[in-house]
């Protein structure tokens, strides 16, 4: 397409940003930060027990169509053509598990999300499988880089094969195809039944415990291990390239051409792109990804050895290390909606402030509702709230709330500095949680690092976008690091003031260990 049949948007980059609690699709201008048009649309789960947390792929599908549709309108009304867009980049949430009917496309269950606990008795029986009855959790790190944990999508697809009798039927019978999220959305978008690819690519797959870390390949071993048909899986594919075109809708024809998990593509959009570079994601969870370069890590502090992402089938590969915290934005969720002592979240940064100029001892909460994960992997640790004297008040939770999602990182922050042997001077971040300044300058104090917040809201939209616009020659990632504003913060606790406070933090972490025998 030569560039004089582009309108003044052209030519634009499109980015499903398929999330936990939303899915939306944004334009920008190929080469740059700018957002031209995008729509979003909040999407729930279910929660059949405790512990269970599932979404319907039906609705997800849906979701991201109608996303899609606005957007384009929107476009269009400002004067824009749908011809302008030169193709589309794919983001989503990582580990949650489709397995659907290779004939019908119908699922065969409900997805279950990255958070669900109910893969706890199928790690039981993994241990199991040990040898030497050695029960050891990191026995396939060194295949795949990760523990045993209910977190990865193996998991999850083994609890369906044994809780799920059409799904065990279908596996046996070749009829199941298994994907996380991203790989749900190309087969849909590119023909389903009608000729829908079945492909992942490599940031996903590694979240899976299925992928050879080293060969970005489904390894034979952790198959058999899991007990799962190779027949199931999705061809593993760069973050790069095209995979195929959307079949119909406005965008019939557009090629999708980038694919990434949402923390490699926020580590790709906060222009992580030299090796000793971080960013934390602050949303529902938090994660925290260093890029390590070309070089793979195996870490030996509790963090999990992932690829970062992967411009091209002839790129090098660029590995990360990855801390995972379950609970940071779903902590305010608890107080908002259990506790009733939150009305807003824009309410916890003054809420904050106020608890800190009350003196009536300090609250550490550790808000452990299902586990905790980098970089301690305990799966029997629950919530517990320290230090409650008489004075203590709501505000004092809201703040001892705050101040966890701080500790978490800080956590992890140390286990990258001893795995890295280099301690990380300035972090990236992005995500909900960076709009709380008190939070932002919280990091700085306990971390003892400097914060810096770019000011691009959608840093995970965007390097879906980057790497699509790479793949079909619209975007130049490594002349992308240009000047973007942002805000910083540096620490204003002496380091005396911060190993205190993070020390009673780990006693903190000690009370909340063994409560789920």
């Amino acid at each position: 397409m030569s560039e004089t049949n582009f309108s003044s948007f052209g030519p634009l980059v499109g980015a499903i940003d398929e999330g936990t609690s939303s899915a939306r699709f944004i334009l920008f201008k190929a080469g740059s930060v700018e957002e031209v048009a995008s729509y979003q649309e909040e999407l729930s789960s279910i929660f059949p027990q405790e512990g269970w947390v599932e979404q319907d792929p039906m609705r997800i599908i849906d979701l991201v169509n109608t996303c899609i549709n606005k957007t384009v309108d929107e476009l269009i009304s400002k004067g824009g053509k749908v011809t302008d867009i030169v193709a589309v980049g794919i983001t989503n949430q990582r580990e949650s598990t489709v397995v659907w009917d290779r004939t019908s496309g119908i699922p065969f269950y409900n997805s279950i999300v990255w958070l669900d606990v109910r893969t706890s008795s199928t790690i039981e029986q993994l241990l199991d499988q040990v040898p030497n009855n050695a029960r050891n959790k990191n026995y396939l790190k060194i295949l795949c880089g990760l523990p045993l944990n209910p977190y990865f999508s193996g998991v999850k697809a083994r609890w369906l094969k044994d809780n799920i009798p059409a799904v065990k039927k279908a596996m046996q019978t070749g009829n199941c195809m298994f994907g996380t999220i991203d790989t749900w959305l190309i087969w849909n978008l590119t023909g389903g039944v009608k000729g829908g690819k079945h492909i992942t690519d490599c940031t996903n797959a590694s979240r899976t415990m299925l992928m050879n870390i080293d060969t970005l390949k489904w390894d034979p071993v952790l198959l058999s291990f899991f007990d799962l048909p190779s027949s199931i899986l999705p061809e593993i594919k760069s973050s790069a390239e095209v995979y195929g075109r959307i079949s119909s809708g406005p965008l019939q024809g557009v090629p999708i051409s980038g694919c990434l998990g949402d923390q490699h593509a926020a580590l790709l959009g906060q222009m992580c792109l030299s090796r000793g570079e971080a960013k934390a994601t602050y949303g529902t969870g938090c994660f925290l990804l260093y890029n390590t370069g070309v070089t793979k890590i195996d870490s030996a502090h509790g963090l999990l050895t992932t690829v970062g992402y992967k411009l091209g089938p002839n790129k090098p590969t660029v590995y990360a290390l990855e801390g995972s915290v379950a609970i940071a934005g779903a902590a305010l969720n608890w107080l908002r909606d259990n506790l009733n002592i939150l009305d807003d979240f824009k309410d916890a940064e003054r809420i904050g402030k106020e608890a800190e100029s009350v003196q009536s001892g300090e609250v550490y909460f550790v808000p452990a509702f299902s586990g905790l994960y980098a970089p301690y992997w305990q799966a029997d640790a629950r919530g517990i709230i320290a230090g409650i004297t008489e004075d203590t008040t709501s505000n004092h939770i809201v703040r001892a709330t705050l101040e966890a999602v701080c500790f978490q990182i800080r956590d992890i922050l140390d286990a990258m500095s001893q795995d890295c042997k280099l301690p990380l001077q300035r972090l990236k971040v992005d995500g909900g949680m960076t709009a709380n300044s008190l939070i932002m300058q919280l990091q700085a104090d306990l971390a003892g690092i400097t914060v810096v917040k770019s000011a691009v809201l959608q840093s995970t939209a965007l390097g879906a976008a980057m790497a699509a616009g790479s793949a079909v020659g619209h975007w130049n990632v490594d002349s992308s690091a240009i000047n973007i504003p942002s805000r910083t913060w540096y620490p204003i606790y002496t380091d005396d003031e911060r190993d205190v406070k993070y020390s009673k933090w780990k006693m903190a972490i000690e009370r909340s260990l063994g409560w789920d025998m």
